[in-house]
């Protein structure tokens, strides 16, 4: 039985600033049925309150408190360990890390930095890496669905990274078990009686269900044919959107 579900947002509740059709109603018939919802996103361009206020604007209603990132993870990571980050992020979230600043850096904190991918800057968190300091990445996809088409994310420049220093990122968004498992704890549930659903096959889905979750791929957003192939040997189901896959959640 499936009593609590995770969704991915950017590919499974809409795409650009437009709700997928039926994902509104996908929302309110598992509310509906009692079944406790969690967001998960490895979005790292946008804060959480301009995330759901995004959401809201599409009509898609997510409170606060559900909605899990990469940065809140990262800020936790640093926090706990009492390290300060050298960032390389999106303008847009480094807000988030104001307070965590110091003259000398204790990590590398890697995010979706979009324009600011520059070969300067990835050459400075290169020697910063070559002095000892770890890597922490705050995901590790290979691409998203942007307004133009597929986009480079932060999987190609946290390989980069790694290769040239010689050495493994610290991943704190998906696929990581512990981002997943901090979602699943939120519900009070087992693993295994919660379900993520995603558009990634690798990222979303073998992630989640290494972590002991079930997984589900929806044939939207950057799906891309013969993904099927990626999860369905492994356990995982295919739908062809929310809709369907509520079906068979209940």
């Amino acid at each position: 039985m499936i009593h609590g579900v995770l969704l991915d947002l950017e590919g499974v509740l809409y795409v650009g600033g437009y709700p997928l059709p039926g994902a509104r109603e996908a929302l309110l018939s598992l509310r509906a049925a009692s079944i406790p919802i969690r967001f998960i996103t490895n979005s790292t361009r946008l804060t959480r309150g301009a995330i759901v206020n995004r959401l809201a604007r599409m009509g898609l209603e997510v409170p606060l408190q559900h909605l899990f990132t990469p940065a809140v993870a990262a800020r936790h990571y640093l926090i706990t360990r009492k390290l300060t980050p050298h960032l390389l992020v999106h303008p847009d979230i480094q807000s988030e890390f104001a307070d965590l600043l110091g003259p000398a850096p204790g990590a590398v904190l890697l995010g979706d930095a979009g324009p600011a991918f520059t070969y300067e800057a990835l050459n400075q968190c290169f020697r910063l890496l070559l002095q000892g300091l770890p890597l922490l990445a705050m995901g590790s996809n290979r691409y998203f669905r942007g307004n133009a088409g597929l986009d480079l994310d932060i999987g190609p420049f946290m390989a980069a990274l790694e290769y040239a220093a010689d050495l493994e990122a610290v991943v704190l968004g998906k696929p990581a078990p512990e981002f997943f498992l901090a979602a699943v704890n939120s519900l009070n549930l087992p693993p295994h009686d919660v379900v993520m659903v995603g558009d990634d096959a690798e990222v979303d889905v073998r992630g989640a269900m290494a972590a002991g979750l079930r997984g589900v791929l929806v044939r939207t957003g950057k799906y891309r044919t013969g993904d099927e192939a990626k999860v369905e040997p492994h356990g995982g189901r295919v739908f062809n959107d929310l809709d369907a896959v509520v079906d068979y959640i209940l």
